[in-house]
């Protein structure tokens, strides 16, 4: 921590005395008793140059100046200074680089002042070697302004080396300095690499008195501290110390919260700033209302809106940026229309605003064609978008699964030649994934110029999500190689790729990798771990996880309650959501799914009930579709199907594919073919195209033994183009995960794992297995149909299981789709036969095999 205190070696820094410095005498014009002009035009053009320089008409005055030199006359010193300055403050440098040209042509001898003003003009349009080249042809002409002058144009063109190399030469040529060159070395200082060398001059700084008398060192100080090493401390420190403070110096504090995660600390600092008598600006206003922003403080950010309008700045484009982002950012009902409603009332719109908007759009879900087509308007118009408008855009086309526009817009993107930049290569990497294209995907990754750590993140999320770990983890070892460093979402990235797939073999290696590297208690890290081992099988894992990580939020007791409902343990799973609201933290939307379905998988039915009358009463949380689906589930399973479709009709919402859906497969178990019929249905009057409809009405004809119906549905697929997803089992064997199909033949180790099946067969009809023909479905002989069941995916997967794992360690096979009802009888007996645990993750839930019974009780 940077006290406010001079260092104990300030000595290191030659110290001048102050002393006036020598300076040429600035050019005079004669006495009007010793000048006579040669004619009388020159005083009216001279006139005439300074009425337009007084006026502004720069443009007028540079006419005169051309006049007068046409006469062969020319302006004095004085004149030419004015003008430079003039062109200075209006920020017309190329008059200024004209003016100039006019003074090496009028041959006059230029002294400091003007020499001093040609380098604020080539610092201030950028040309640093200008004023360098102009500094170094003074020589003795050099003064305190000059050396200034330097400073600050090295540290406002990013020459921070030179800049400070200049302040230490002023010193050791005897200047003592001012407070502009305080305000630019502290500015140079304002990075990693510099922040010490400014600590030591901030020591000097305190002898000379400049500290507490300028606001703009002050100032300086300030972003040096927060942006050299994000000390906050420091820079209230410096803040608090000021004697004069304005609006400038309030807002630049305020802001510098605001960016550092401090939002509450913004919003006291300005309450401060309005009771000590200052009238807060767009800036100021624009930094708070970002505050409320972050913070998600709707309501704070309505107050200050009408604030805004009370101080006349609803119109302000900077002001209405933030005011935009604060409603899109607050998620709540009708927040994005709010931010649309701000957006449209802005007279004058740019990149930022439009940003802000497209950006809300996005965020806010559901909304993506909305931002697309304010995308459009944009760039249609005369704005033109910049690398995070593209990022955002991009976004959207991911959502929308529209790889097409994605490709459009990014041809727009190297168009613009922002191809190049992180975010937009990253958005593109996110959008090719999530349409399913890892291939181009990983082409946009490798092409990206530089890789930083996001870019590395996006991609191992992305082989994560699309089941191809293995990918994954080479590129984590790639991040190691580069020394770029992991954080806790690569690491939690990874988890979620070794759940995805079951591979709880890697999932451990991946929690060793995180102990070392000292994320044991990472909160976010700790949620992915739960989820991880829950996921692959090991619900005790998970919950020891969940027990030592402290003080968990509330997404971690979700996954702790999800676990154990997807497990089959309900009595644990209510037990742990008690001690969640024991413990203060409030249940959300996804934590009452994760209830009810504890309840559905095990027909804990007025116990589900009662948890869904109570989300809304007890915690304000309004029943969603999932929630709906959930009690359909409900009751579809326990056999209360007319209540079940009296709740579909009743909800106050159309019931989606999902709650329908749900509803089907309840009929398919219970045999209801007209209930069964009438949700299909419903679900094709919805969407004419959905195979899931079409399978499950298919599978209710075969278990009823209607081949025709079944024929003319596959018919209807056929002709739809529609296909049924392939049934599908994997099992992780030594950190390789093994996939197998139905009848699968093309393992090293096929016949070993027949053989396996035939011997397993054999033994377990001796203990009273019988064959369920009735879960094939297919209109074929009783034979036929006991080949098909030893073919499924599952059991092979466990067969292979039996003979690749020697300790005692359970089985952990995972299925694409819902176990069959023989595979789930055969497996029961399997774990007698082998006296081994069998863990099975279907499409629904986990299955626990264990000496002849399982975890569901036979409720599934």
């Amino acid at each position: 921590m940077i006290s406010l205190s001079l260092p104990s070696s300030p000595a290191k820094i030659p110290l001048p005395s102050p002393k006036p410095t020598n300076h040429p005498t600035r050019q005079k014009p004669p006495s009007s008793t010793t000048f006579k002009p040669q004619n009388s035009s020159f005083y009216s053009l001279k006139d005439r140059l300074f009425h337009h320089i007084n006026a502004g008409h720069l443009q007028k005055a540079i006419s005169t100046l051309d006049q007068m030199s046409q006469q062969g006359t020319h302006p004095d010193l004085i004149t030419y200074s004015l003008l430079l300055k003039s062109c200075i403050r209006s920020h017309n440098y190329q008059l200024g680089h004209l003016v100039h040209h006019r003074l090496t042509q009028s041959g006059l001898e230029l002294d400091s002042v003007i020499l001093n003003s040609l380098m604020s003009l080539y610092s201030k349009c950028g040309d640093w070697q200008q004023a360098h080249e102009i500094f170094e042809s003074m020589g003795n002409k050099r003064d305190l302004v000059s050396w200034s002058a330097l400073i600050s144009c090295y540290a406002n063109n990013e020459k921070e080396f030179e800049a400070i190399s200049a302040f230490f030469n002023m010193l050791e040529c005897g200047f003592y300095p001012n407070e502009y060159c305080f305000t630019g070395v502290f500015r140079a200082c304002s990075n990693k690499e510099n922040i010490s060398l400014g600590e030591i001059i901030f020591g000097f700084l305190l002898k000379t008195g400049y500290f507490e008398s300028d606001v703009c060192v002050g100032c300086a100080l300030i972003d040096m501290f927060v942006k050299g090493n994000g000390d906050l401390e420091s820079a209230y420190k410096v803040f608090d110390r000021m004697p004069d403070r304005n609006v400038v110096t309030w807002t630049l504090m305020i802001t510098r919260f605001q960016q550092l995660g401090f939002s509450r600390d913004a919003v006291g600092l300005f309450l401060d700033m309005v009771l000590s008598g200052y009238v807060p600006d767009r800036f100021t206003l624009s930094g708070v209302v970002s505050a409320c922003a972050e913070m998600g403080l709707l309501s704070l950010g309505r107050q200050f809106h009408c604030l805004v309008m009370k101080s006349g700045l609803d119109l302000d484009v900077c002001v209405g940026c933030s005011l935009v982002d604060m409603y899109a950012k607050c998620v709540a009902d009708g927040s994005v229309d709010d931010a649309r409603k701000v957006f449209d009332r802005m007279p004058v719109h740019n990149v930022m605003s439009w940003t802000a908007i497209i950006t809300g759009y996005v965020q806010s879900g559901g909304r993506d064609r909305e931002a697309i087509e304010l995308f459009l308007e944009m760039v249609q118009g005369q704005v033109k978008p910049n690398h995070f408008t593209f990022s955002s855009v991009l976004k959207a086309c991911a959502n929308l699964s529209d790889i097409w526009l994605g490709e459009q817009v990014y041809a727009l993107v190297v168009k613009l030649r922002l191809a190049s930049i992180n975010c937009v290569g990253n958005s593109l990497i996110s959008m090719y994934s999530r349409c399913g294209n890892m291939e181009n995907a990983r082409k946009a990754f490798d092409v990206l110029f530089e890789k930083n750590l996001v870019s590395y993140n996006t991609i191992v999320n992305a082989y994560a999500k699309s089941l191809n770990s293995e990918e994954a983890f080479e590129l984590f070892n790639e991040i190691e190689g580069t020394g770029t460093g992991v954080n806790a979402f690569t690491f939690a990235s990874l988890l979620s790729g070794a759940s995805s797939i079951g591979a709880i073999g890697k999932g451990e290696q991946i929690h060793a990798r995180i102990l070392k590297s000292g994320f044991k208690s990472n909160l976010h890290i700790c949620n992915a771990l739960i989820s991880m081992y829950s996921r692959c099988g090991n619900i005790e894992a998970a919950f020891q996880v969940f027990n030592e990580m402290g003080d968990g939020n509330v997404i971690s007791w979700t996954s702790m309650i999800t676990g154990f409902a997807k497990h089959g343990f309900a009595t644990r799973a209510l037990e742990t959501f008690h001690k969640m609201l024991e413990a203060g933290v409030s249940p959300n939307e996804v934590t009452y799914i994760a209830v009810l379905s504890a309840c559905s998988h095990v027909g804990l039915i007025s116990e589900g009930l009662k948890h869904f009358k109570s989300m809304k009463v007890e915690h304000g949380i309004v029943p969603r579709m999932e929630h709906y689906a959930c009690v359909v589930d409900l009751l579809g399973r326990s056999g209360r199907l007319e209540e079940a479709m009296e709740l579909v009709n009743l909800m106050p919402f159309k019931a989606d594919a999902l709650v329908l859906r749900t509803f089907l497969g309840a009929c398919r178990v219970r045999g209801n073919m007209d209930l069964g019929k009438h949700a299909a249905e419903m679900i094709l009057e919805q969407d004419p195209n959905d195979p899931a409809a079409y399978i499950l009405l298919s599978n209710l004809h075969a278990s009823a033994g209607q081949w025709e119906e079944v024929a003319e549905i596959r018919k209807k697929m056929k002709e739809r183009n529609l296909t049924k997803e392939a049934g599908c089992s994997w099992i992780e064997v030594e950190n390789k995960v093994h996939k197998f199909y139905v009848g699968d033949t093309s393992h090293p180790q096929a016949q070993e794992i027949y053989d396996e099946l035939d011997q397993l067969v054999l033994k377990i009809k001796e203990l009273g297995y019988i064959p369920s023909t009735d879960f094939v479905l297919h209109d074929v002989e009783e034979e036929q149909k006991e080949q098909y069941l030893f073919q499924h995916s599952e059991k092979i997967a466990v067969a292979y299981g039996f003979i690749s794992t020697s300790t005692s360690r359970p089985i952990r096979v995972f299925k694409n789709l819902r176990v069959c009802g023989d595979c789930h009888t055969a497996f029961k007996y399997f774990s007698i036969v082998r006296r081994k645990e069998i863990v099975l993750r279907d499409a629904n839930r986990f299955h626990h095999f264990k000496d002849g019974t399982c975890s569901c009780n036979d409720y599934w």
